[in-house]
């Protein structure tokens, strides 16, 4: 089902029918409706009740497309009980049977549920049943197929982590927020910084830094006083954590083709993890970070309340 064929109308449809016939025309539309969840119908006849047959029936007619739905939920209760009734409800497709997959939990299983939904191409629509709700939206069980309907697609491109471990091995991540590198021992870390083969800073004395997307700017990023970032505006955000040296350096904006290179310098003393989004990677010596376009992630948010909206309201909350 194709995002066009899922959202259609009928407006005011007027038909110069017998009076009589309006039952048979009820059948005709429940006929129509069969490809849909609902259908609501409006007859305008005032003219009954004075014992006037008019030869013209009003027909409001209104369709909504019946969605075939992946429900998954975290591990949490509230999650799982609210699947088992909105699977009750609405039935439960396989993840690559569906047109959108509803991700019930926090912020941490969305990210989780659109990285495994980019790989079958659906969308992924949150309702929030966790602590942690910014890429989620308000839990309802009522009219969940029309909100699918009006909902708003957002596409984001995540950021692939490539990270070299003292002992060799190679870990390779996507992030739909960040990828962030933190000590991992009482010290501050030591590390030179490469943008586009070209060292920009020959050693930053931190806590850590990190590299955001607009989507995920608004997450560990602006804890760390970095940037938001607007949608749309091809720039990653370079934070630092806890900066010592220089002192005062806040960060940089990158173009999103920015090819990014992070050496641990000392990194037998100094300990450094890398995290994408949550997978780890420990005594890393070099980490290499770049935008993915290749990769798209499609989040539906409810209408009004797009990530562009929310960004907004964010940076005067």
């Amino acid at each position: 089902m194709t995002a066009e064929s899922q959202k259609f109308q009928c407006g005011i449809l007027l038909l110069q029918l017998p009076a009589a016939k309006h039952v048979s025309i009820k059948a005709r539309i429940a006929r129509i409706s069969a490809a849909c969840h609902t259908i609501s119908l409006r007859i305008s006849l005032p003219l009954y009740k004075y014992g006037v047959r008019p030869q013209f029936l009003h027909l409001r007619v209104t369709m909504t497309s019946n969605w075939k739905i992946c429900f998954a939920a975290s591990e949490i209760e509230p999650a799982n009980e609210a699947r088992s009734r909105l699977a009750a409800k609405y039935g439960n497709f396989e993840p690559g049977e569906s047109d959108a997959i509803v991700a019930l939990g926090g912020d941490g299983f969305m990210l989780q549920t659109l990285n495994m939904a980019s790989e079958i191409d659906v969308p992924v629509y949150g309702m929030n049943r966790g602590t942690v709700g910014f890429l989620m939206n308000e839990y309802s069980e009522d009219n969940l197929y029309t909100r699918l309907d009006a909902a708003e697609e957002e596409v984001i491109n995540p950021l692939r982590m490539k990270a070299l471990t003292s002992e060799g091995t190679e870990c390779e991540a996507l992030a739909i927020n960040e990828v962030s590198l933190l000590r991992a021992g009482p010290q501050a870390v030591k590390l030179c910084i490469t943008v586009d083969g070209k060292t920009r800073m020959d050693e930053l004395i931190c806590d850590g830094a990190l590299i955001s997307t607009p989507a995920g700017s608004t997450a560990y990023n602006y804890s760390a006083h970095g940037p938001i970032l607007p949608i749309g505006s091809d720039v990653l955000a370079l934070t630092a954590v806890a900066a010592f040296r220089p002192r005062r350096w806040r960060g940089a904006l990158l173009r999103n083709t920015s090819r990014v290179l992070f050496e641990v310098l000392e990194p037998e003393k100094r300990q450094v993890m890398a995290d994408a989004d949550g997978r780890q990677a420990r005594n890393v010596v070099k980490v290499a970070v770049q935008s993915e376009p290749d990769i798209r992630h499609r989040i539906l948010f409810d209408s009004g309340h797009g990530l562009e909206e929310r960004l907004i309201r964010e940076q005067f909350a």
